[in-house]
């Protein structure tokens, strides 16, 4: 059964096991084009697992991935690559930026990596610099930055390709509340401007708000709320293509 027409991620029955551990158990979903969708629960919970098998990067044991109403299950791992290169972004909760390169060729990497001409890769990775409010940062390399400078470079890396659906990972998880909160109102405002889908996973009931809707898991399934986050995040990646 094919997806509804405007839904351009569509989930049905993920079951992901790790370990003999079911880190998903029979979730479904739909992601209308130009949502932003925020994934609640506790650390723990499938948030991860969940994205990384929308994304292509998992292959749920069982159930069935739609992108734009064509089958991502079903492709080879070069296949599912090009999908996440040319049409998804992604955001850690780290940035992990390159160490040799400045602010803005980090930025720029996505488009450098795609034959994009040296001049328009610089252009457009100032341009999301600025918005992310770290222009002025845009020749310092990486270490000469803090942590908070570092994320919204990562963030810029993410955006710079005008992605059909980004996946941000608690984006702003390790920065202070006051630049979390500016970050993510400049992410937001960025994807409904440019009609960027988001899914955004998060523990804050806080971040969740700024999303047009919320879909909570506990445990790896579906739930209609969850409680309050404790304890550490653990790792939910299974049969990760390499």
């Amino acid at each position: 059964m094919a997806p509804p027409d405007n839904d351009v991620l569509w989930a049905r029955s993920l079951h992901c096991t790790l370990g003999g551990t079911d880190v998903l158990t029979g979730v479904s979903l739909g992601v209308r084009e130009g949502e932003i969708l925020a994934l609640v629960g506790p650390r723990g919970s499938g948030k991860t697992t969940l994205m990384r098998c929308l994304s292509g990067q998992t292959v749920a044991q069982q159930g069935e991935v739609w992108f734009n109403s064509s089958p991502l299950h079903t492709l080879g791992t070069a296949q599912r690559e090009r999908v996440r290169r040319e049409r998804f972004g992604w955001i850690d909760p780290e940035p992990g930026l390159v160490p040799e390169l400045t602010g803005w060729e980090n930025a720029a990497l996505p488009l450098l990596l795609r034959g994009i001409s040296h001049r328009t890769a610089k252009a457009g990775a100032l341009e999301w610099l600025d918005r992310l409010d770290i222009g002025a940062a845009a020749r310092r390399r990486p270490h000469t930055l803090n942590h908070s400078q570092r994320q919204r470079i990562a963030i810029a890396r993410a955006l710079v390709t005008t992605p059909t659906v980004l996946f941000a990972d608690e984006p702003t998880a390790t920065l202070h509340r006051a630049d979390g909160a500016q970050v993510l109102r400049t992410l937001t405002a960025a994807a409904r401007s440019h009609r960027i889908t988001v899914l955004l996973a998060t523990h804050d009931p806080e971040v969740a708000a700024l999303a047009d809707r919320s879909v909570a898991l506990l445990d790896g399934r579906r739930v209609g709320s969850v409680p309050p986050a404790t304890g550490a995040e653990g790792v939910t990646a299974c049969s990760l293509s390499v």
